[in-house]
């Protein structure tokens, strides 16, 4: 079992930076997939970003490309999420989540970071 632990969320102003953090409870030897959803108040889940753990090949969701970088430490077993020019509109719980590469379905979900960007 995979255990996906999210910190570092919090209030920041709007133009402002944040860093948010999810460590992997298990190194595993297979290829898989780590991913940021967030979910807005009153809103459906959403994609942000994601990145494939051995290749380190990225993907964004159009409205947060340019402002967003996802990242992993393979060290420390941790991934990152990197938020720029924040908008009030980034306002959202914040999840980790992570799949097999050969999988379309994320099987493993963190517990949420409350980002909040204040205008």
């Amino acid at each position: 079992q995979v255990q996906l632990v999210e910190s570092g969320g919090g209030l920041v102003q709007a133009g402002g930076s944040l860093r948010i953090s999810c460590s992997v409870s298990r190194r595993t030897s297979g290829n898989y997939v780590m991913a940021w959803f967030r979910q807005a108040p009153g809103k459906e889940r959403e994609f942000v970003a994601s990145v494939v753990w051995r290749t380190k090949t990225t993907y964004y969701a159009d409205s947060v490309k340019g402002r967003f970088t996802i990242s992993r430490d393979n060290t420390k077993d941790t991934v990152y999420l990197q938020m720029s020019s924040l908008k009030p509109e980034d306002t959202a719980v914040y999840y980790c989540a992570a799949r097999w590469l050969d999988k379309s379905e994320y099987d493993y979900w963190g517990q949420g970071t409350q980002v909040t960007v204040s205008s």
